[in-house]
């Protein structure tokens, strides 16, 4: 008990340290579709439709990992509770990673569709994976042919252990709940609402909470029955979470607000609105009140979630910001979204990238101490302010296949002509 209570303060220590450091989580070229954060609270995983997963350092808010495998946009993570990490993309694929590998240690291929939703086990044995194939798949952490679930007549968008591992629960959009025994081949319980379901998630005494198209949080018992429900809002729920310790339910809507429900008294207690853009991603901190969210804007904020305060601001104090001394420097601005990945100071090493300090004159794949991709190592490419400028004008995939980096495009000569003026300044 002792032990459990040290980590519970050391988790409150940090997650008070974030909230005044207040600095968001950006890098992704595009919107934030998925999230997911360490029981520990140190470590969050980002899945994104730039097609990158990141692997993210919640006490220096930069990118750690760069994981880029899936060919189309990554709509779901998952931590285990060794670490690895579980990506699901859109085209079907399933990947588990090592922290820090390059590559997936073990890909799990079957779904022939988009896979919206993965969970891991409780025990961390099996990875679930929910897909518009309209199936459900277990697959064995450790190798070996999946199980397969049937019985959803539409495409299947969430899945959920419960926390005892004893139960599985999926939604889709034939609008049903389907709670399956883990380990055993009986059938499920199907329970019908009024409406597609786009999510699911198990509180920790069992009760199932989904949120669908009509946006309305639902609340079933593990046997199935609706015990209550809270009207959020007339847009859509893309994404439900659960606090740890069971006491809210978030619920992400279509048009970027977030409803925080309180479970004990079955009501809305207040909505989150942020800058308007779909919010497509919840993950609680285990703190059970600093609520992160991925969404449109290609950002994860942090929120109190008891509050309804935003922690932090996207502008960071001059003395921890990177880009303090280039105030008003557009091309700056537009090098913000880099500053997670890379730095710019000899002194500052490297991150998920590469430093850029050097950049220019520098041959692709050449900086000595980081690990680049194998398929950058014999590209003819020198870092040159025209070469930097076509690297986001054709966008990362296109001019270096293979690359680790997050795809994003800059569309704007002018801005890439800024951006291309700043490294210049900032990294000789």
């Amino acid at each position: 008990m002792r032990h459990v209570a040290v980590l519970l303060i050391a988790a409150a220590a940090l997650c008070a340290a974030l909230a005044e450091a207040g600095a968001q989580l950006r890098g992704h070229g595009g919107p934030v579709r998925a999230l997911a954060v360490s029981p520990d609270g140190l470590t969050a995983v980002t899945g994104s439709f730039d097609t990158s997963a990141i692997r993210w350092s919640l006490q220096r808010n930069a990118a750690e990992q760069v994981m880029r495998f899936h060919e189309s946009a990554v709509n779901a993570v998952a931590i285990l509770k060794d670490g690895r990490i579980v990506t699901g993309g859109e085209d079907g694929r399933v990947a588990l990673w090592a922290a820090g590998a390059d590559k997936p240690e073990r890909v799990f291929a079957g779904h022939t569709a988009t896979v919206a939703a993965v969970a891991a086990s409780p025990d961390g044995s099996t990875i679930a994976s929910a897909s518009w194939d309209r199936t459900v798949r277990l697959w064995p952490v450790a190798g070996g042919e999946p199980r397969v679930l049937e019985g959803h007549q539409d495409n299947v968008n969430g899945v959920a252990f419960s926390p005892d591992g004893r139960l599985l629960v999926s939604v889709g959009y034939d609008a049903s709940v389907r709670i399956w025994p883990f380990r055993s081949e009986a059938a499920p319980i199907v329970r019908t609402v009024p409406s597609p379901l786009n999510s699911v998630a198990v509180a920790p005494d069992g009760e199932i909470v989904v949120g669908g198209a009509d946006g309305q949080v639902r609340f079933l018992s593990p046997a199935g029955d609706l015990r209550g429900e809270v009207e959020t809002g007339p847009s859509p729920i893309i994404s439900i979470a659960v606090s740890g310790d069971g006491a809210l339910a978030a619920a992400a809507g279509i048009r970027g607000s977030v409803a925080i429900v309180g479970r004990a008294e079955g009501k809305l207690a207040r909505t989150l609105v942020g800058p308007g853009l779909p919010v497509w991603s919840l993950a609680f901190a285990p703190d059970h009140r600093t609520l992160l969210t991925g969404g449109a804007d290609r950002l994860v904020r942090r929120w109190n979630a008891s509050t309804g305060e935003h922690l932090g601001s996207l502008t960071m104090s001059g003395a921890e910001d990177p880009l303090a001394a280039f105030a008003g420097d557009r091309g700056a601005e537009i090098y913000r979204a880099c500053v997670a990945c890379h730095t710019l100071k000899p002194d500052e090493g490297n991150r998920a990238g590469p430093t850029l300090h050097g950049l220019f004159g520098r041959r692709i794949a050449s900086l000595p101490g980081y690990k680049f991709s194998d398929a950058l190592t014999n590209m003819d490419i020198v870092w040159t302010p025209e070469t930097v400028a076509k690297l986001f004008e054709v966008g990362p995939m296109a001019y270096t296949p293979g690359t680790k980096m997050p795809e994003q495009r800059i569309t704007s000569a002018e801005d890439r002509e800024a951006l291309v003026e700043f490294l210049k300044k900032a990294t000789r």
